[in-house]
């Protein structure tokens, strides 16, 4: 014992591990009220770790090259011990990835965990999300199967509809005038380091900025106003171990959920990887209905939403721009809502209203992006998109007007 007191105090005086590990954790004081929807920050960061190492174990066998990166694939699932389980990990864990960060963003929405003074715990969240989406559309064409080619064709010739930059931008981003090798191998780069690091970058921000202003709650309540004669908040307890041990039922209830899904079901019903995936790579052979990965749709329904032509821009531009719209606008949430509470426990009924809207229109709009689209559906794609801008474009109005009840001076529990 006397020499692991050692040890520790020598790496204290020249690393300040005793230091981080008080301000992070053991001293970390967090609102003693958290409830379920907390689980999602602590699971996101270890399904993020789950595909790091997946993911690095999937790099010692994959080829990145055209002509090998199906066969490599194959060999993996067939021939590489236990090489099955690690693809199917990966491509399970890049659902249950989005799943879990769309959950978390959702209790951020719900408890008003954007509002000040965590306008950058938001801001870096974003970012994070925006390099997620890139990881996984950079990781969708490495399989070099059919979707994966023909949605990676798909969505670089989106850049093509920008005026005048358009053709030279995809140019720019294929490396070459049609999805080839030189495209396989840039994405390849990019997938397995160039945005890890930036992910890795950005996650380490967001848990700095949301332990520099502390945690949010339930109640919306700052428990830092109410100190003992420590300094210690009245309504916080230590992140650990109180909330450790919690985040380790969390993640082996997560985890069986997680396994029953690779073991059993690992291609969602083609929702996580598609049929079309399991034939190679053929350029000259289009699937029958080309559509994105399922945590991609929502976005893919606004884009196809967009159907006439304004002047000289085209319909298909003008999709584009809704759908970079439809993710950008979140960066602007903290100043969108005007409202006085930021739990919904005390927000008004309009409040509340917008947002099932806006929820049930994003999950309507999801569902449509994986359909062949109709006349009939193109419609009701059309008020889902128009639902979801409203819940954003009309936030400073509806949350100035709505009757919020009043907030405790302390946590309820």
């Amino acid at each position: 014992m006397g020499m692991l007191v050692n040890t520790r105090d020598w790496i204290d005086a020249r690393f300040p591990l005793t230091k981080m590990w008080e301000e992070h954790l053991s001293k970390y004081y967090a609102p003693k009220n958290f409830n379920f929807w907390y689980f999602f920050g602590s699971l996101a960061l270890m399904v993020l770790v789950l595909q790091i190492i997946t993911g690095i174990f999937l790099t010692m066998n994959y080829k990145p090259s055209a002509a090998e990166a199906f066969a490599s694939v194959e060999y993996i699932m067939r021939d590489v011990e236990w090489g099955w389980l690690i693809r199917y990990m990966h491509s399970t864990g890049a659902s249950a990835f989005f799943l879990v960060v769309y959950l978390h963003m959702f209790r951020a929405m719900l408890y008003g965990s954007y509002k000040g003074p965590r306008e950058l715990i938001w801001l870096f969240g974003m970012m994070i999300f925006l390099a997620l989406m890139a990881e996984a559309f950079f990781g969708y064409l490495l399989p070099w199967g059919q979707m994966s080619y023909w949605g990676a064709q798909v969505i670089i010739s989106l850049f093509g509809a920008i005026p005048v930059i358009g053709d030279d931008l995809s140019l720019w981003i294929r490396g070459d005038f049609v999805i080839s090798d030189v495209t396989l191998n840039r994405f390849f780069a990019l997938h397995v380091i160039a945005v890890p690091l930036v992910l890795i970058i950005l996650v380490v921000m967001h848990i700095l900025a949301l332990h520099e202003v502390g945690s949010n709650n339930p109640d919306g309540v700052e428990i830092k106003k109410h100190k003992d004669e420590n300094g210690i908040p009245l309504d916080g307890i230590p992140f650990h171990p109180y909330y450790t041990v919690k985040d380790i039922v969390g993640v082996v209830v997560f985890l069986i959920f997680f396994s029953f899904v690779m073991f059993f079901v690992p291609e969602g019903g083609g929702y996580f990887l598609e049929a079309p995936n399991f034939e190679p790579a053929d350029p000259l052979k289009t699937p029958e209905h080309i559509a994105p990965v399922w945590y991609f749709t929502p976005y893919y329904a606004m884009l196809r939403a967009v159907t006439i032509d304004i002047g000289p821009l085209s319909a298909k531009f003008l999709g584009v721009i809704v759908m970079g719209a439809a993710v950008v606008i979140f960066f602007f949430l903290p100043w969108l809502d005007r409202g006085a509470v930021k739990s919904i426990r005390y927000r008004g009924p309009i409040f509340k209203i917008m947002l099932a809207s806006f929820v049930a229109a994003f999950v309507v709009l999801g569902y449509l992006g994986t359909q062949p689209p109709t006349a009939g559906k193109t419609t009701m794609a059309q008020v889902g998109t128009i639902v979801y801008f409203a819940f954003f474009l009309l936030m400073p109005i509806y949350t100035k007007l709505d009757k919020t009840k009043p907030v405790p001076d302390r946590v309820t529990g």
